[in-house]
């Protein structure tokens, strides 16, 4: 039998490693925490919720301003593999960077299969601009932004790494301090012969206009990559694939996988000031 992708060749061998429901199988548990840490957060914490930054109804965010004018900024890009969630469930990621005196902003953005991975990209892209121009606004210096994101969120901050910010937003080059990439996908081959495949309805284009995998560029911009050493062999695969492709192009990345986490508890860190995570975001930020 002909391979679909690499080694695979069934369907069910790829959503194997790509269906964190069957990776995971008490997932629902995850699920609640990321609700009842980010109702406690928003309970906690100053928020301002809801701000638009551009014209359709989903592109919202949520501002957790830090204490002090001026403080780092991050910017954090939720998972659910373009299809689910919203930023309400993931408010908690705010936890952590606010103990440590950064405003963090999470993104809300549209989902397939009502918008297209081209728009959903543009989104992601349109709210990074959006934080460059008016974080001051709200307390947060623009020069010191580090973006994160989750899952198919680190594959929206991957490609806000691959954005000719200088040619099409009028912003510096590389507007960011750094990017924290957790469990990403930056390859979209193998979801084309995947359970994902319906919402998503991959082509050739898509795939080859959105895997940053193939769309690294050189950038100043330094990236922590990491994901959970419980993972499936395929996110293992594709961090490493990144950050090699990354580090390849001349640029500054690191290398972290999490013993003992799984897809799902990988932005616990997030949560705990103490973390790898933040302290990472806090020297980028410096």
């Amino acid at each position: 039998m002909a391979a679909l992708y690499r080694e695979f060749t069934t369907r069910a061998e790829i959503d194997a490693q790509y269906d964190i429901d069957l990776a995971v199988p008490d997932h629902e548990v995850y699920s609640r925490h990321y609700v009842d840490a980010s109702r406690s957060a928003r309970e906690a914490l100053r928020c301002e919720l809801d701000i638009p930054y551009g014209p359709t109804r989903e592109e919202r965010l949520d501002i957790f301003p830090a204490p002090a004018a001026g403080a780092p900024v991050f910017v954090f890009i939720h998972g659910g593999y373009w299809r689910s969630l919203s930023s309400k469930e993931f408010s908690c990621v705010a936890l952590g960077p606010h103990a440590l005196g950064i405003t963090t902003v999470v993104v809300n953005y549209a989902l397939a299969p009502t918008f297209s991975l081209d728009e959903i990209t543009r989104q992601a892209r349109a709210a990074v601009a959006w934080v460059s121009r008016n974080i001051g606004r709200h307390g947060g210096n623009p020069q010191r932004v580090v973006i994160g994101g989750h899952s198919a969120g680190a594959h929206l901050a991957a490609m806000c790494l691959a954005t000719a910010w200088d040619e099409d937003y009028g912003l510096a080059r590389d507007p960011l301090a750094g990017a924290v990439l957790v469990s990403g996908i930056y390859d979209l081959h193998p979801l084309r012969h995947s359970f994902l495949q319906p919402p998503l309805q991959l082509d050739d284009g898509l795939i080859r206009r959105n895997s940053p995998l193939f769309l690294v560029r050189t950038c100043a911009t330094p990236a922590l990559v990491t994901w959970g050493g419980r993972e499936s062999a395929e996110f293992h695969r594709q961090s490493d694939a990144f950050l090699t492709a990354w580090r390849s192009a001349g640029n500054r990345g690191e290398r972290r996988p999490q013993e003992n986490r799984n897809h799902l508890d990988a932005i616990y860190g997030f949560e705990d000031p103490n973390s790898a995570l933040c302290g990472w975001m806090a020297e980028a930020t410096r």
